[in-house]
């Protein structure tokens, strides 16, 4: 980023310490960029008040994106997106008989008004590039569009390999 911030610019929100093994991914490609985040535990179910706060706070610290991971019925992401006008990006989590497909039916079918960005199920590592994108669309945010496009000639490079050595294998 051109102009760095002092507290973080994405904050990520799961509903239980078993989330952690998926939302680390996020937590992973957002250290890449080198964009700040900051993650916390609190269940929109069991917590509410602690939602509500740390969604508050997390405005007044700056924060431009929020991404929430939640399984099952999957309201985090919902709450939070009526808790503030910031881009909000939910993470349908595996879990559950239905393997995530209630979680991502929840998510993406948020009531007129209230939207959440929804990325496929366990696909933190998404839902952190979608924060990247968003923050490098910002005013002075051209280093973070600079390694996007570094990211994406990466993956194209990894495809190309993989297609030179199938084809050398006749």
């Amino acid at each position: 980023m051109d102009k760095p911030q002092d507290g973080p610019l994405v904050t990520i929100i799961m509903g239980s310490d078993s989330d952690l093994p998926v939302m680390k991914e996020a937590a992973g490609v957002l250290e890449s960029f080198g964009v700040g985040f900051d993650m916390r535990i609190a269940s929109a179910h069991r917590t509410p008040g602690r939602v509500a706060d740390i969604v508050r706070g997390a405005e007044e610290k700056g924060v431009r994106v929020i991404i929430a991971g939640a399984g099952l019925s999957a309201h985090l992401p919902g709450v939070i997106a009526s808790y503030t006008t910031l881009p909000v990006i939910g993470v349908p989590l595996k879990s559950g008989a239905l393997n995530g497909i209630d979680a991502l039916y929840s998510i993406v079918q948020m009531p007129p008004g209230i939207p959440v960005a929804t990325v496929g199920i366990d696909a933190a590592r998404n839902a952190a590039l979608l924060a990247v994108q968003i923050l490098a669309a910002g005013a002075g945010e051209s280093s973070l569009a600079d390694g996007l496009r570094e990211y994406r000639r990466g993956l194209a490079a990894a495809v190309e390999a993989k297609d030179a050595q199938l084809q050398s294998r006749g």
